[in-house]
């Protein structure tokens, strides 16, 4: 269970003279290496962000658009509060069982000298890893509701470090691109970018700008203009003019600041956890991260049998045999040809006026289906669109669960606005009441809410191994922007499991039976790298049956005690390590060059181990599949050579003796 097991608040209210002039505010991390200043010289609020006394962010407004007006100028700085905040929790689902944070904290009042006299809360904590402030709109007066037309808020970013950023073609998006690298000072202007945002310094300091614990307010992005990034929220869909409406009081997320002098830092942080709201499930041993079948993605094969595939019993049953013979924890009933498990009045997949999540397509027994997963030790799992969700969500979670169906992919949200996320949270409320667990599916970046509600398995919100049912761009140069960008907000669904590797000039799109541009090594890498509390396991059975690798697969877990990064180079290559319990499994991958690794396992502490090491075969750049396996103790002294093929990778499983 979710629980804090270690709160104290020292020096509450403490005057604050020793860091404060009279327009200055300091916060300093706890072991002194990020300073946030806010300033407020001639009215106007500006902060700025420094890391060993290298300027990152420079001087920046802050500032709101009001339904009554602008706020951002002719302000005072009220009285402070400061506190130094200690917290240890539990992550039922997560990259580390358990977390210890420390941070130093300031609220500081934005009051306005004239009328209307507004005040606004800027709330500033930081971390050792992390920098982060939030907006908080206490009551005003007589005004009864909050309307925000835009924030203004500006990251005035120092230098001409690189950017990896994606950009996004609008506020209704899927979220799936291809990142951009460049210096900053050639960042496209006037785009919209989608975070996480990572900018890397020419001295090795690497800062990610994302958000935590997404409530009640709409999403974030940023924009280009005039040299500087400004903040941009998703606006109402029926009401562009608007981005926020709420009663007082109320809250925006934590705009945040991931910072470090290796990237690896930002990769193992567990700063959006830590900014966000303590569990809300006061019972969460129903919970059970593992892997699930996705016959969607193969295109619902089935062998050359005597029954019809479709939407029927015997489809069903093929796949949920294929789960229960390999420890497959879930089984998943999407759609068949284009139609969703449930009936439909509309063609692919969008709900047309009859759509009924309650009422399963004709044929489809789903007592039946549910009653022999359970009597195999497999559980179900359904997709469902958003909308259609939406029309009777009180009444399928109730059903779902009296069918025994343990898990929903929710799907085609495209959306941030404040009315979406108030969706998503309903979602996640109204399911771990009836003991479901939700993979959000055309969703934006998660915000570490696995923590407020640990039923959230993973989100989508990248372009993964589903584009390869249509075009080449799923590659392993795309792959390596994940750890260093989207990984950075947390759980990534991916699409995972192709076993049909093919080389780059080889690759046809195939929307069944797709290909795979990647080696098997790289795949393997893969269920290592990303972080995700709901492993896909996505091709056909037939395909990995007698398949080098496949127990590399089944064997890895979903979640984690402890992550390290022993050695990574954004767009280039990464290694990262993860403990369960005893055991440690790692993963390596590289972009289209091939390169050697030398991987130190220092971070395996005393003791020997058994390791299971997984590499690309001599061969592989004729056939991607091939990989050479090998099996040797090892202890923390000891350092392995990886060699990694181009598009290629290296998978090992660690076992304590």
């Amino acid at each position: 269970m979710n629980r804090i097991t270690h709160y104290f608040l020292l020096s509450a209210l403490l005057m604050f003279a020793a860091n404060v002039s009279a327009q200055k505010v300091k916060i300093d991390s706890p072991d002194g290496r990020i300073r946030f200043t806010l300033s407020c010289d001639n009215g106007q609020p500006t902060y700025s962000l420094t890391f060993d006394q290298q300027q990152l962010i420079d001087r920046s407004a802050l500032g709101f658009e009001f339904d009554n007006g602008m706020f951002g100028s002719g302000i005072k700085i009220g009285k402070i509060t400061r506190r130094v905040l200690s917290e240890e929790y539990d992550l039922p689902v997560g990259k580390t069982s358990h977390v210890i944070s420390h941070s130093q904290e300031a609220v500081i009042p934005l009051i306005e000298k004239m009328a209307p006299h507004r005040t606004v809360n800027l709330v500033v904590r930081v971390f050792d890893d992390a920098a982060a402030f939030r907006w908080e709109f206490p009551e005003q007066g007589k005004d009864s509701t909050l309307t925000i037309r835009a924030e203004q808020d500006e990251i005035r970013i120092a230098g001409n470090p690189r950017v990896l950023a994606l950009y996004t073609h609008g506020f209704i998006n899927s979220h799936e691109g291809l990142y951009t690298r460049t210096a900053y000072d050639s960042l496209q202007e006037s785009t919209l970018i989608d975070m996480p945002t990572l900018f890397e310094y020419p001295d090795g300091i690497f800062m990610g700008i994302t958000e935590a614990n997404i409530l009640g307010y709409p999403g974030m992005y940023l924009v280009k203009e005039n040299g500087r990034l400004i903040s941009r929220l998703s606006p109402h869909l029926d009401n562009p003019q608007i981005v926020l409406q709420s009663s007082f009081p109320c809250r925006s997320p934590w705009r945040v600041f991931m910072i470090g002098d290796r990237i690896g830092t930002l990769i193992e942080s567990n700063i959006l956890t830590n900014l966000c709201d303590p569990c809300k499930i006061d019972d969460v041993s129903w919970l059970k991260p593992g892997k699930t079948d996705w016959p969607w993605w193969n295109g619902n094969i089935t062998p050359d049998t005597t029954f019809y595939p479709g939407h029927n019993f015997a489809t069903n049953k093929y796949y949920i045999d294929f789960c229960a013979d390999n420890g497959i924890t879930y089984h998943s009933l999407c759609d068949f040809a284009g139609q969703p498990w449930y009936r439909n009045d509309a063609y692919d997949f969008f709900p047309g006026p009859g759509a009924d999540v309650t009422k399963p397509e004709y044929g489809l027994n789903m007592p039946a289906i549910c009653e022999y997963a359970r009597s195999r030790g497999v559980d179900i799992r359904l997709w469902v669109h958003w909308e259609a969700l939406n029309r009777k969500m009180d009444e399928a979670f109730a059903l779902y669960e009296k069918w025994g169906v343990k898990g929903l992919m929710v799907d085609f949200m495209d959306r941030d606005d404040q009315q979406m996320i108030a969706f998503q949270e309903e979602v996640l409320q109204k399911a771990a009441k009836h003991h479901l667990h939700i993979q959000f599916h055309g969703a934006s970046k998660p915000s570490g809410l696995h923590r407020t509600y640990p039923n959230e398995f993973t989100r989508e919100g990248a372009l993964n191994y589903e584009y390869l049912k249509w075009q080449n761009i799923a590659t392993a140069d795309h792959d390596i922007s994940m750890p260093f960008a989207r990984l950075l907000a947390g759980p990534t669904d991916y699409h995972l499991g192709g076993f049909r590797a093919v080389t780059r000039d080889r690759f046809k799109p195939q929307v069944t039976r797709p290909l795979q541009l990647s080696t098997r090594c790289h795949m393997l890498a893969m269920y290592v790298v990303l972080e995700g509390y709901l492993g896909l396991v996505c091709d056909y059975p037939e395909a990995y049956k007698g398949e080098e690798g496949f127990e590399f697969i089944l064997d890895c877990p979903t979640v984690w005690d402890q992550i390290v990064v022993p050695d990574a180079r954004v767009g280039e290559y990464v290694i990262i390590a993860r403990r369960h319990g005893d055991d440690w499994y790692v993963g390596a991958i590289t972009n289209g060059k091939a390169r050697t690794l030398n991987l130190s396992l220092d971070f395996l502490g005393d003791g020997t181990y058994t390791a299971d090491i997984y590499t690309d075969a001599e061969d592989v750049s004729q056939d991607p599949n091939r990989l050479a396996h090998e099996t040797r103790e090892v202890t923390g002294e000891d350092t392995i050579e990886l060699p990694l093929a181009a598009d290629g990778g290296a998978a090992l499983r660690i076992i304590k003796k």
